[in-house]
């Protein structure tokens, strides 16, 4: 990847609006900036969030709060927790997210 075209900035999230996405179960809450052709994100989970869908696009996540379980279609399942992540590439390993307390997250994709 190269990061090109994209101007320093500081981003202060508590000014970037939100923006409120259903899930199967509980919601998610986006705060995105676009940098150039990169994504950045802040998110946060609710209590009991399971995605509705599988996910096919490439992510580089570092859960900040709470505790994260992506399972992928192949079957197996991660659990992260505040300071891991995990990086896939676009059309790699479909994958969902879900969590039972709720989690906040930082994404760049």
């Amino acid at each position: 990847m190269k990061m090109r075209d994209i101007p320093f900035a500081a981003i202060d999230w508590s000014g970037v609006k939100p923006e409120r996405y259903p899930g199967e179960t509980g919601f998610a809450v986006w705060r995105t900036v676009q940098a150039g052709g990169i994504r950045v994100r802040m998110v946060e989970y609710s209590p009991g969030y399971k995605a509705d869908h599988w996910c096919s696009k490439g992510h580089i996540i570092l859960v900040l709060e709470g505790e994260l379980v992506s399972e992928q279609r192949d079957g197996s399942v991660v659990r992260l927790g505040p300071g891991m992540g995990y990086h896939v590439a676009d059309d790699t390993a479909p994958h969902r997210s879900s969590t039972e307390g709720g989690a906040k997250l930082f994404i760049v994709d």
